[in-house]
């Protein structure tokens, strides 16, 4: 155990490295393969435990495909992330669910017990930096050996450091530790993900009682960033980051922000065409016309971050904001990928990667090729809404590993249709301009918006909260709208546009308005909308709707700038979905109102609960 003496960490880790059964401290990324099958001549593995009172009960099959391994978890709840997943152990600032509040105990009875079963376990140990080496925070990761699939996941997403050089580190103090204890889920917890976060001494404990990566190798970690940047006075963003490059070689940086769902990933994806090269805008429900686009040569994608945006204060330069990747490896989703050809570029990365992939919830035959569109199926016909496959950052073409200043800020929100028959809140036009003060507002309510793909919950419209980023983090929701608020008075030369995916009024669109509307400011080049080009929305909330918008050669049909417009939803419709949107955005912001909210955050809220006009937004921040 020599070898781990570098380490500065409670006793309690120590009593673990030094009772368990063995320790396995990857070298290279390879070792995670074999490690993930149970060996390296097994082509199907099952990670299952020994569970009292039920018997022995399989968490999840791994696959060795030609491309990578497949993994499935045959609980269907297991597929996609709870949001409800989030507990806190200890007695620190919080506006999240206690464990003491939600089970009627403290968690350190459960964490001793967590400790005792990882005692005699075989295990895979390794370091890693959250946030990445050069700025990010040293963490350690403790797991069942025979779950080492989880590893590997945490370990494209976050990096990993490889057993020769953790040896040579001089000393070693995690700032975060995680412990993963797959049975808990059904002795302790019903069966439900549970991840719990606990404080303490200046070391963020997680406490990951499931297999699914979402809550606890990603969000999880996403949470300690955010609880340091809570201290620290910084925000960590959700959202990706593209520099685009146009056939002009103009060049211009969009950081695109929004809630589970709201395109941040496809963010990063070339333009969806069609077998004629043309590009469909989109398809009216009911009358079944389709708009077509000729878009002869699209911008170069250069991507920068995919889900979790660096804004750390040592990066900062002046009054544009720069960001860096704080990933190494991106979650990403395929459910738009329902066929071959879809996006050719990420499935020839898919099939023919330069190393082998980890690929969830899709089909996984041994030796065969994992394809990127045959989704499992959770029932007969229903194909799981979550497929993933998660890509090494250093695998993506063009990426971008430099800081770099963010030109335009938006925002995504899933919306869903809205006829006069049945009018709901998609009455987002293409992309609307938001005054600062707005661009605030739509961060603190975070629309978790229509059929979303990534989580178990159904409801229609829900709020994922402060930054999109809420369901992550630890501590205090007003300390988290402070410092968005305080971010986005220091980054005064940013513009901020709201964009919508799914549909536009009657139109089924996709996530094509934010690829348009990408194309279109990148090829305007750095320049500010035009006064008459700009209309206030009839829903204040929304902004400046487009007048008009002209897209290499052709004007976008106004109705899909004005959604008011389009004869299947008309005023009337419009105003009742205008209705949905303010009543919601009123329930959200209420539980903003304290005594330490910035002066500055209590008038635009009132101003919202007080039906403010656009112009009143616009004065708040000039």
């Amino acid at each position: 155990m020599n070898k781990l003496l570098n380490l500065k960490v409670k006793d309690e880790v120590f009593d673990i490295l030094n009772s368990c059964k063995g320790i396995t401290m990857p070298e290279k990324r390879s070792d995670f393969i074999d490690l993930s099958l149970g060996g390296k001549d097994n082509m199907i593995f099952e990670v299952k435990y020994e569970v009292e009172g039920k018997g022995e009960v399989v968490e999840a099959i791994v696959t060795r495909c030609k491309n990578g391994i497949v993994v499935n978890y045959p609980d269907v709840y297991m597929r996609r992330r709870d949001p409800d997943s989030l507990i806190i152990g200890d007695e620190g600032e919080t506006d999240k669910p206690r464990y003491k509040d939600v089970y009627g105990d403290n968690f350190e009875e459960v964490r001793k017990e967590t400790i005792e079963w990882l005692k005699k376990q075989e295990l895979i140990v390794y370091g890693f930096y959250a946030g990445g080496k050069e700025h990010g925070y040293p963490a350690l990761v403790i797991a069942p050996l025979n779950a080492a699939f989880f590893g590997f996941a945490l370990a494209d997403i976050q990096g990993f450091i490889p057993r020769s050089e953790f040896e040579k580190i001089e000393l070693f103090e995690p700032k975060a530790v995680i412990y993963v204890a797959p049975p808990f889920r059904h002795t302790h917890f019903n069966g439900k993900q549970v991840v719990v976060h606990n404080r303490v001494n200046g070391v963020h404990e997680i406490f990951s009682y499931n297999l699914y990566p979402g809550p606890s190798a990603k969000k999880g970690v996403y949470g300690v960033l955010l609880n340091i940047g809570e201290m620290e006075g910084w925000v960590a963003a959700h959202a990706s980051t593209v520099r685009i490059v146009t056939p002009y070689d103009n060049v211009i940086t969009i950081m695109h922000e929004g809630a589970s769902g709201g395109g941040k990933s496809e963010m990063c994806q070339q333009m969806h065409r069609e077998k004629d090269n043309r590009v469909l805008l989109g398809e009216n429900i009911i009358t079944k016309e389709r708009i077509y686009l000729e878009i002869i040569e699209s911008c170069e994608i250069h991507p920068v971050t995919d889900d979790i945006a660096f804004v750390h204060p040592s990066l900062q330069t002046g009054s544009k904001m720069v960001v860096k990747d704080a990933e190494q490896g991106w979650f990403v989703r395929l459910d738009n990928i329902p066929h071959y050809g879809t996006d050719p570029q990420l499935e020839r990365l898919c099939i023919h990667p330069p190393e082998p992939l980890i690929f969830l919830n899709l089909e996984g035959v041994p030796g065969s090729t994992c394809l990127i569109w045959e989704h499992t199926m959770d029932e007969p016909g229903k194909p799981c809404p979550n497929p993933r496959v998660i890509l090494p950052r250093r695998f993506v073409p063009n990426i971008v590993d430099e800081p770099v200043e963010v030109d335009i800020r938006s925002f995504g929100v899933r919306t869903p249709p809205c006829t006069k028959s049945k009018p709901t809140y998609g009455i987002v036009g293409i992309f609307h301009l938001l005054p600062p003060a707005l661009a605030w507002l739509w961060r603190l309510v975070s629309p978790r918006g229509h059929a979303n793909p990534s989580i178990t919950q159904a409801e229609a419209l829900s709020s994922e909260g402060v930054g999109s980023y809420w369901p992550f983090a630890t501590g205090l929701m007003v300390k988290q709208a402070n410092l968005l608020l305080e971010q986005i008075l220091q980054f005064t030369r940013t513009q901020y546009i709201l964009v919508p995916n799914q549909y536009i009024g009657a139109y089924k669109v996709g996530f094509m308005p934010q690829w348009i509307t990408r194309e279109y400011l990148a090829k305007r080049g750095n320049v500010r909308l035009r006064p008459d080009q700009l209309k206030p929305a009839k829903l204040p909330l929304l902004g400046y709707a487009l007048e008009y918008m002209k897209v290499e050669g052709t004007y976008i049909p106004k109705f899909l700038l004005q959604v008011d417009l389009q004869p299947e939803v008309g005023e009337e419709a419009y105003m009742e979905g205008a209705k949905i949107l303010t009543d919601f955005f009123k329930k959200e912001i209420v539980k903003f109102k304290t005594l330490d909210l910035h002066p500055l955050g209590r008038q635009i809220i009132e101003c919202c609960l007080d039906d403010g006009s656009l112009e009143d937004y616009v004065s708040l921040i000039k």
